[in-house]
């Protein structure tokens, strides 16, 4: 996991050959103009979803991993608090491979941490992760990159 400003994601291009099509992309685009749903970059391997997610109390938001993807989740109108726990300390739980997607049920986050617009958070597949916990709705942007 990485928390940091969005002006730091270039440093993490040596983790991800990916991860530079996503900053060359800030560059050209406006992610608070963007409408809602998914905008290709490059095929299944890299692509954004805009949305405007449900606010979730700490109880209620629930821990996922991924097996192929990592998530670079960027709240753009308010604070999103995440829930954090590395998967070698999650249950097992069904993996659904359709949507690339395991979730852990009731199971409660181990810390958390809260990103501002402007901010931040990168999961990958041993990270698991709580998001969407806020007091309001978040417009979010989440680019899924091919792990």
């Amino acid at each position: 996991m990485v928390i940091d400003t969005l002006d730091n994601l270039g440093k993490y291009a040596g983790l991800n050959p990916l991860f530079a099509d996503v900053v060359n992309f800030l560059k050209q685009n406006d992610l608070n103009t963007m409408e809602e749903g998914k905008h290709p970059i490059k095929g299944g391997d890299l692509f954004v979803n805009i949305q405007t997610a449900k606010g979730r109390s700490k109880e209620a938001a629930v821990l996922e991993t991924h097996r192929e993807m990592i998530d670079i989740q960027i709240p753009l109108d308010t604070d999103e608090t995440f829930g954090y726990t590395p998967l070698c300390d999650l249950p097992d739980f069904d993996y659904n491979a359709e949507k690339d997607i395991t979730k852990y049920g009731t199971t409660m986050a181990q810390t958390y941490v809260t990103c501002r617009p402007g901010q931040m958070a990168i999961f990958f597949p041993q990270d698991g992760h709580a998001p969407c916990i806020s007091e309001k709705d978040i417009k979010k942007a989440i680019f899924k990159v091919k792990a």
